[in-house]
């Protein structure tokens, strides 16, 4: 006599299946190379327009659009009109770590190749010398200084990241507020994808980094993410974290 399977049935059910369904839904919207490249260069934090990525992808315009209203409909990016111009961006700033976290996974898994060009083996060393995570410094630079704070008693690492009595009032003699808006915390761990070790993130690394290129510590380098000390951000560093010049 047959045996009734019915009540093994494998089948999901769609309340069950659906955090299965956008989580393979989001890694299909990763999983293309054009809209990968997308989401890593909108981690230096600004806007651009479609014609920007498609030419720093290497792709047509007609192809960067409809990458860009695939990742905008699969929520990973928002996107503003001005005129005749599209700009997008990431969608926030857990966007932004998600895309950052993966790169750094990607990059423990299966370290890059060599660099095809000069030009290509000049932007990676400057991009793994300092460079932006969407909205705060990463790199080399980025691990000096959360290390030369937490020597320094302003930063503790041994339990995730927090800020002492002390980094907060560091924060304030250097002028900069630490205004929390939403549910984002005042620090947080970010895996650096270049020295596979965390920098500062969060409330307070998106206010140190905004202040450091406002204040003419860094500048920008480049078309991407690249930052680097300028003479008066080695000083100031020095004075403020008692960073060597030459370790930046």
């Amino acid at each position: 006599m047959a045996q009734d399977d019915s009540h093994h049935s494998t089948r999901p059910s769609p309340h069950r299946s659906s955090p299965a369904r956008r989580l393979a839904a989001l890694a299909a919207l990763l999983a293309d190379e054009t809209r990968a490249s997308f989401c890593l260069a909108l981690l230096d934090g600004r806007a651009w327009t479609a014609g920007e990525l498609a030419r720093h992808a290497g792709v047509a315009a007609s192809t960067a659009s409809e990458h860009l209203g695939k990742l905008v409909a699969g929520g990973l990016l928002a996107e503003e009109r001005q005129g005749r111009h599209r700009y997008v961006r990431l969608a926030d700033t857990g966007t932004a770590h998600m895309v950052e976290d993966l790169a750094a996974q990607v990059a423990t898994a299966a370290p890059p190749g060599p660099p095809r060009s000069l030009r290509a083996a000049s932007a990676s060393s400057a991009m793994a010398r300092g460079r932006t995570c969407y909205d705060h410094l990463a790199g080399r630079i980025g691990i000096v200084i959360a290390d030369a704070m937490t020597a320094r008693g302003l930063l503790r690492q041994d339990t995730g990241f927090a800020l002492t009595e002390e980094g907060l009032g560091w924060f304030g003699a250097l002028g900069i507020g630490l205004e929390r808006t939403g549910r984002r915390p005042l620090v947080r761990s970010c895996l650096d994808w270049t020295e596979r070790r965390p920098h500062l993130a969060g409330v307070a690394g998106a206010a140190l980094c905004r202040h450091a290129l406002d204040a003419g510590w860094c500048v920008r380098i480049g078309s991407e993410r690249a930052v680097k000390i300028t003479e008066p951000g080695e000083r100031a560093l020095r004075e403020a974290l008692g960073i060597e010049r030459g370790t930046l």
